[in-house]
């Protein structure tokens, strides 16, 4: 999952406009020439980008059949990008496809189920919740190319001052905050108002937005209220920063944090590498990871995310089968090291965990609370969830609606985008 990371639009309009899709017969194939696919892809452009695309370069070098046109699409456009173009059978051969979105595009019939290809041929050396949430009635749509989850990260030295450890439950969380703020003059914690980051304090209830396997709306169900209840309590008391429900609230927490300005927060691992770059963490060694804090049912963990790459079904056999092979060359073990050394970011293959690559404190740290991460239901309309959650959440922050009333709204959206379900 991303949060707050995309170019400029404007990058993004003139490289797709000048990019020519799959489906439209871009390649010189049927005379003997090589095939020319299009990759979408929504990794950082500043941070990740380059390294894909050099893997692009060497996956050419390999393969003289096959060329790549590469686009690097905005994140938080790439969704309703790639669903407007595969609509029109104009869509990229390889999408980048962030976890939650591949199940709905598969509904669809916009993604070629990828079970016996190429593409999986080492299905069995990733890890099987990532396989199983790639997954659509019983089909694989995606190989899972980077995963993460949330996890409280936080200052050592900020903690070691306060004389406080890493907290189990958000109750110890509070104390903490009270403690460094009292010791060091930094705040303690900074909670975002953002639906994905408050996802954790359902799990910390046993519950969610919805029972996907019950078909019910669970979103004003006791254990809910009673998780979004302890949400709202940090952003109020000594050492806990208030709500920040502007336009720029993702880059502000992050911004006080890697500055050292407050000593933990919830985030994720696509955030490495911006870690390092502040002044807080010029020593690596001074960011710590621990697993979410846990609810009131004694449980903690947080969503597992992540991206996979799938390949669209509009695309002709040509075109597919060099899909195929690019997407295998991606989500090898040798490619997802690279990435991961590059990017920081999580292998979703276990082979990939070199030790070069958990020197890096940061993934090591991450692959640690991996275990907690919680997948989401293979439910097409899951992501959309995040809409009316990242509305109403910011107001009743904000103060400007009740709890009551803010989730009373999200209930009431909630159910016309799965009218099939009870409340």
């Amino acid at each position: 999952m991303r949060r707050g990371i995309a170019a400029t639009a404007l990058v993004a309009s003139l490289a797709l406009a000048a990019t020519a899709c799959g489906g439209d017969g871009d390649s010189d194939s049927e005379s003997g020439g090589p095939v020319t696919i299009t990759w979408w892809d929504t990794s950082n452009a500043t941070n990740e980008a380059p390294t894909y695309q050099a893997l692009v370069k060497e996956f050419e070098a390999a393969n003289k059949g096959v060329k790549v046109k590469y686009v690097n699409v905005p994140f938080d456009q790439a969704q309703n990008k790639f669903d407007t173009a595969a609509g029109a059978k104009g869509a990229p051969d390889v999408l980048r496809s962030e976890v939650g979105w591949t199940p709905a595009f598969a509904k669809k019939g916009f993604f070629l189920p990828l079970d016996g290809t190429e593409a999986l041929a080492d299905q069995a050396k990733f890890q099987p919740s990532l396989i199983e949430q790639a997954k659509y009635d019983g089909k694989v749509y995606g190989v899972p190319l980077v995963t993460d989850t949330l996890a409280l990260v936080y200052n050592k030295q900020l903690f070691q001052k306060a004389g406080v450890q890493p907290p189990k439950t958000w109750d110890e969380l509070k104390k903490a905050a009270a403690t460094i703020k009292d010791k060091t003059g930094a705040d303690g914690y900074w909670g975002s108002t953002a639906g994905y980051y408050a996802q954790p304090f359902l799990y910390g209830e046993g519950t969610d937005t919805v029972d996907a396997d019950g078909k019910k709306i669970t979103v004003k169900s006791p254990q809910a209220v009673k998780g979004y209840g302890t949400w709202l309590s940090l952003f109020d008391g000594k050492g806990l920063h208030k709500a920040d429900t502007t336009a720029d609230a993702y880059a502000h927490i992050q911004d006080a944090f890697v500055n050292g300005k407050v000593a933990a927060i919830l985030q994720g691992p696509w955030e490495i590498t911006n870690f390092y770059k502040g002044s807080a963490f010029a020593d690596k060694k001074n960011l710590g990871i621990a697993t979410v804090p846990a609810g009131s049912a004694g449980k903690a963990g947080a969503p597992t995310g992540g991206h996979n790459l799938s390949v669209y079904a509009g695309s002709d056999k040509a075109h597919q089968d060099a899909s195929l092979k690019f997407v295998e060359f991606l989500t090898s073990a040798k490619s997802q090291e690279t990435i991961a050394l590059k990017n920081s970011t999580l292998p979703t293959r276990e082979d990939a965990y070199t030790a070069q690559v958990k020197a890096d404190p940061g993934i090591a740290g991450y692959q640690a609370v991996l275990p907690a991460a919680q997948p989401r239901p293979a439910l097409p309309e899951y992501s959309s969830l995040w809409v009316p959650l990242d509305k109403e959440l910011p107001q009743i922050a904000g103060g400007k609606k009740s709890l009551d009333k803010g989730l009373g709204d999200v209930e009431t959206a909630v159910a016309e985008l799965v009218p099939d379900f009870s409340k």
